[in-house]
């Protein structure tokens, strides 16, 4: 049975840690708000870029002269993954969920004979993806020091990943991500980037009934904006992998900051408990002393 000494030193280190996890969960909860508002802004820039994308594309399709981008290299026998996850912890299953993706991703293609590659955009993936598939690795991106992701960090990813498919590297690459929601719900996604595919309901009702005249082509107009889309489409990855991130952070903390409280009150009714023993033992060691007398 620990010591009353024992007891108020370990409600003294639970409360100082419920101070951390409550000042984490506030802190999470302000970045929460600009990550948010980030991300909801850009869904709609990228949902209408990704409709007119969508509309060129489907004029484009079966052209001999559609840009590789669109069309593929004609095989799929190699796979680039793009894990995007944290560079940090204590924000609970939200890198686990897109990890767990990207595994079951992987042993599929596995299964089915295909090669696959991965590169990495945060600590926490790369910790957890390196246990099984080390070999598998070609890159990574650290961006531990950005405080605030920008366009250029994903341009710069968009500028890795499409010199590799020019070099003939890989023939598909899919980007995984969690698309953000609300605090308590982060939906891990995966996302084919090349060869570009277009959600058609949303190509629909965008373009229905609407007839466009390109110049100089459509296939001249997607080679020019097929790798700004892959930008944007890992920009958008990336904003509401951040959205994502600290909210559910502060979900965990806060779910901490309430399991601490609870340790604490069981400490505490153990304390008083074995406190009141003591006082009961020292009164009954007196009288019996008294009686001995």
């Amino acid at each position: 049975m620990p010591s009353l000494k024992d007891l108020k030193n370990r409600i003294e280190s639970v409360k100082s840690t419920r101070k951390i996890t409550k000042a984490m969960q506030m802190v999470a909860a302000a970045k929460l708000r600009r990550a948010q508002e980030a991300a909801e802004a850009s869904r709609p820039y990228t949902e209408r870029f990704n409709a007119v994308l969508g509309g060129l594309a489907k004029a484009a399709a079966g052209s001999e002269a559609a840009p590789v981008l669109l069309r593929g290299t004609g095989s799929d026998e190699v796979h680039l993954l793009v894990v995007m996850t944290a560079e940090r912890g204590l924000c609970g299953g939200f890198n686990s969920t897109i990890v767990k993706l990207a595994r079951t991703h992987i042993e599929k293609l596995k299964s089915a004979g295909k090669t696959v590659k991965i590169l990495t955009v945060g600590k926490k993936g790369r910790e957890q993806l390196r246990r099984d598939y080390a070999s598998l690795f070609i890159g990574h991106v650290d961006l531990s020091e950005v405080k605030n992701v920008s366009y250029t960090n994903a341009q710069s990813i968009a500028a890795d990943v499409l010199n590799r498919f020019d070099a003939g590297e890989f023939d598909v690459a899919t980007i995984f991500f969690n698309r953000f929601e609300n605090v308590v719900t982060q939906v891990p996604t995966a996302q084919q980037i090349i060869p570009a595919k277009f959600d058609d309901v949303a190509t629909e009702s965008a373009g229905a009934d609407l007839v466009y005249d390109y110049e100089p082509s459509e296939e001249g107009v997607l080679a020019t904006l097929l790798p700004s889309g892959v930008a944007t489409a890992i920009f958008s990855a990336l904003l509401e992998n951040g959205a994502s991130e600290q909210g559910a952070r502060m979900s965990a903390m806060d779910n901490a900051t309430r399991n601490a409280g609870d340790m604490i009150d069981r400490l505490t009714i153990e304390y008083n408990r074995s406190r009141q023993a003591v006082i009961t033992n020292e009164l009954i060691e007196i009288i019996s002393g008294a009686e001995a007398l």
